[in-house]
């Protein structure tokens, strides 16, 4: 099983991430986590170009091809083979965060998604999606708060105009792929979102 799951900046992925990993290995499950881009030494490198320094250092264009160049590495070496000897990969990010920061948000070219999604990602299409849905002013809070990742805030210094387009583009996505993509309500201590998430799991 692919898990993946998306939001805007300071929606509790990474804590949702933890705290799912956690009951499904409690239930006997073998469980994988992994970020992106991340997850391999070439995408965490290619991570940091990302997501540090000046917020015009990248056009969105630029971003999709760093993005699916880390996917790539990502997926061939480590979501991939998980899956293949039957472990439940859980990811931070995914396509989905690809198309709504580049593309949805950032005006990127969806023919160049397209291509990138067909030549790298091919198939490999999560089973079950949670959006985090929050205020972004709320979710700005909340990543500001987390000073660790005080270099990582490239994204979270875009504007209050770009965080708002983000969250209509997961909303609108949600909406678009029910089957898959599930909206949470990410307000509220994180195991009151982790019961919502569960919720819909069983469903």
């Amino acid at each position: 099983m692919f898990i993946t799951f998306e939001g805007g900046e300071g929606t509790g992925k990474s804590t949702q991430v933890k705290l799912l990993a956690e009951r499904l290995r409690a239930q006997g499950k073998d469980v994988l986590t992994t970020r992106e881009p991340g997850g391999t030494p070439e995408a965490e490198a290619l991570r940091n170009l990302l997501v540090s320094g000046e917020t015009s250092r990248w056009t969105s264009n630029e971003e999709l091809l760093l993005n699916f160049a880390a996917r790539g590495s990502h997926l061939r070496q480590v979501i991939k083979p998980a899956l293949v000897i039957g472990q439940t990969v859980i990811c931070d990010r995914f396509i989905d965060s690809s198309y709504v920061y580049q593309v949805a948000a950032g005006g990127a070219s969806f023919l160049l998604f397209d291509q990138l999604m067909n030549t790298i990602a091919g198939e490999a299409i999560p089973d079950f999606t949670f959006i985090l849905d929050i205020d972004p002013a709320i979710g700005a809070t909340r990543a500001a708060a987390r000073s660790a990742t005080a270099h990582e805030s490239r994204f979270e210094r875009k504007g209050t105009e770009f965080h708002n387009k983000v969250r209509i583009a997961f909303s609108d996505l949600a909406a678009q792929q029910s089957k898959r993509c599930h909206l949470i309500d990410a307000n509220g201590t994180a195991e009151v979102v982790a019961a919502r998430i569960r919720e819909k799991l069983n469903d």
